[in-house]
């Protein structure tokens, strides 16, 4: 243990924590509403916003996982890349609309928005649960980032000793944002993406004068790992892998509840729209990024004999570690590192929050108790997300790492089984529920079948298609599934001429312009209609 890195790291980490609990008087507002502690009373403006859902969407696994993919297998990991910008676009155009049907009709979770546009419980519970099993391994991944952390710190890397500064974390997490909500990871979101910034323009000048220039770095990088495999025949191989992971990963991004919960959070369609032009900012710095993989190979860091033992427990996710450690001083190796936990952490929070705002709102209320309190549904909440966070912890601790790793290969899988409801629902009221809710079933059995036929070790599957082989994502052969069904489904149901579900939205309850110049007078109420 380096006493200068550790006093940095802490230092870093104890002024989050110091933010996330004053995080309750900022905004000051009664914490007793869920709309005020799962949402932060949708006050967020661009700046906010703009930070929240950074540390939303790029969290330690990325910091990680991502530079140790293309550490591991080179080109194919730069996929990260055209996806996040794909995301944007699509964003600009869906989002607002929603935004807009969410504030006017107190939607809490994209499950709210589903009972509302479509009257169906059943269709409401499935995207709710969906949201909660997929979101929860995603939780756990962060946490192994923090665990690689904990690893480069010089702490033990075995037994319970190694795992108390894990516990510590995450508990200090469950206090602050049990008490302050959604503003806890928005204050400190703030500081997470300042950090990242400061590590990654370090990074991306310091080491490659190390390295001797970028034309010796990629000199160094093995010639099979710079571009993806050429198509062979009828065998598309790499590249329509790639294609579809970028397309399937960036459609089911903004599917995940935390997601939806940053952008319920802002507090008019148009801040979502200005945030959507400058995220890709963020992307300029994940592309950055990436580059560390190949400045890892480039440093040798895997042959250094000491980083051979958490090379041996961590694998490539040890890689950019490893390469923090060899260039940079220790006090700098610890700015470094709480980047990366703190990048953990954030995510976190908001992940579980979104999970217990889906079980409060979408099982609990619907199921078990249709009178719950304003009060005491914000109880629940917040008692659910410690629940979900120590879940997650569970899981790290005492389950084989590569179950989460498995699991969150399913989530992408799941989630994006969700689009046709959530964005379908956002511009028509065409499609039935009860055809939504049988592409949905078959859409997630086909996903986890062609899983399933990969032992869960990797989330692509050939197809056989007139004689081509078209190697690409699950999620995306699974949601062309899912929506031929929910159209043919609609179909017959227009055809047997069945009734059709109550619509509680107005075309202009969709037009955010109007309800950011509070041309809608009607009050926002507090919680959903009841819908029968």
């Amino acid at each position: 243990m380096n006493p200068v890195m550790l006093t940095v790291f802490f230092a870093l980490f104890a002024l989050v924590t110091v933010i996330g609990f004053f995080a309750s008087r900022w905004k000051k507002a009664d914490l007793n509403s869920l709309n005020e502690w799962g949402l932060a009373g949708r006050q967020f403006g661009t700046v906010i916003t703009w930070f929240l859902l950074g540390g939303d969407l790029y969290t330690a696994y990325t910091f990680i996982a991502m530079p140790a993919l293309i550490f591991g297998v080179g080109a194919y990991g730069f996929f990260a890349i055209p996806y996040v910008i794909l995301i944007f676009p699509f964003a600009f155009v869906v989002f607002p609309r929603l935004w807009a049907v969410a504030s006017r009709h107190g939607c809490i979770t994209p499950a709210d928005f589903i009972r509302v546009r479509y009257g169906s419980r059943w269709l409401a519970t499935a995207i709710a649960v969906t949201g909660i099993v997929a979101t929860m391994p995603y939780i756990a991944l962060n946490l192994v980032g923090i665990e690689v952390v904990v690893g480069a710190l010089g702490f033990p890397t075995e037994g319970i000793v190694g795992e108390i500064p894990l516990i510590v974390a995450f508990a200090i997490l469950a206090a602050y944002t049990y008490t302050s909500g959604l503003r806890a990871p928005a204050m400190i979101a703030v500081v997470k993406d300042v950090l990242i910034y400061i590590t990654v323009i370090a990074a991306i000048i310091v080491i490659p004068r190390q390295l001797g220039g970028f034309e010796k770095i990629f000199a160094a990088v093995p010639p099979e790992k710079l571009l993806l495999t050429p198509p062979e025949g009828k065998d598309f191989g790499q590249f329509s892998n790639y294609i579809t992971v970028v397309i399937g990963s960036a459609l089911a991004l903004f599917m995940y509840p935390h997601a939806i919960t940053a952008m319920f959070s802002a507090a008019s369609g148009n801040a979502i729209r200005r945030n959507m032009v400058w995220m890709p900012l963020y992307t300029l710095t994940l592309g950055l990024l990436a580059l560390m993989g190949f400045f890892a190979l480039a440093a040798g860091v895997k042959d250094m004999p000491e980083y051979a033992p958490l090379f041996a427990r961590y694998g490539s996710n040890f890689a950019i570690p490893a390469l923090f450690l060899h260039s940079f001083p220790a006090w700098f190796a610890g700015i470094a590192f709480a980047t990366i936990a703190i990048g953990a952490l954030v995510p976190a929070a908001i992940m579980s929050i979104a999970s217990a705002n889906l079980y409060t709102r979408n099982i609990h209320r619907e199921f078990f108790n249709p009178n719950v309190t304003p009060a005491q549904e914000t109880q629940l909440a917040k008692i659910v997300s410690l629940v979900v966070k120590f879940g997650a912890l569970f899981f790290v601790l005492f389950m084989p790492q590569q179950y989460a790793i498995q699991l969150q290969l399913l989530g992408g899988i799941w989630m994006i089984q969700t689009l046709p409801a959530i964005v379908g629902g956002a511009f028509t009221r065409w499609f039935d529920h009860r055809a939504l809710l049988l592409g949905w079933a078959i859409g997630i059995g086909t996903g986890t079948w062609m899983a399933w036929l990969q032992n869960f070790t990797k989330s692509t599957y050939n197809l056989e298609l007139l004689g081509y082989a078209i190697p690409g994502y699950a999620a995306v052969y699974a949601l062309a599934l899912n929506l031929i069904i929910s159209i043919v489904g609609t179909l017959l149901v227009r055809a047997v001429g069945l009734p059709q579900s109550a619509d509680a939205t107005q075309p202009t309850d969709f037009d955010d312009i109007e309800a950011a110049n509070a041309g809608d007078t009607r009050p926002v109420p507090g919680s959903i209609p009841a819908i029968e």
